[in-house]
């Protein structure tokens, strides 16, 4: 029986808490949507996904995507913590890489001339699959 330690799974699952990129218009975008503060508004992804995206270049579809191998990752590491044996900590460490990855490419894509993207959520990500799988990966770079 597996040793139900949650803290690994609700220590990922708490980066969708935090905004992933941060546009120096105010606006914060966050794994489960948008947030424009001038004037307040919320965007959920949702809504991103079905109603605005029509039109937009592809690399403004990269926040999604990473939201997706973020999800994939937490995924896995709860299958990991009801069964040991249900988890590659591998591949939950290499989805946050990608889910990084895919962020940044999100964040450069929204800056422009005059407005600036800092990708908070690449870091975040990247800092989690350091801190909890750099052993799995580093096993499986080398």
């Amino acid at each position: 029986m597996a040793d139900l330690d949650f803290r690994r799974p609700v220590a990922l699952l708490a980066l969708a808490a935090l905004p992933w990129t941060v546009l120096a218009s105010g606006d914060l975008v966050f794994a489960w949507g948008l947030a424009s503060l001038d004037p307040i508004h919320v965007t959920i992804l949702w809504d991103y996904l079905l109603v605005y995206t029509r039109g937009l270049p592809n690399r403004l579809l990269a926040w999604p995507v990473a939201v997706l191998l973020y999800l994939l990752a937490v995924g896995n590491a709860l299958l990991g913590t009801l069964e040991p044996n249900w988890e590659d900590r591998r591949v939950t460490g290499g989805l946050l890489a990608l889910a990084g990855i895919s962020d940044l490419w999100f964040a450069l894509g929204m800056a422009r001339p005059g407005l600036l993207a800092v990708p908070v959520g690449s870091v975040l990500l990247w800092t989690a699959a350091w801190w909890f799988h750099w052993s799995d990966l580093r096993t499986a770079l080398w």
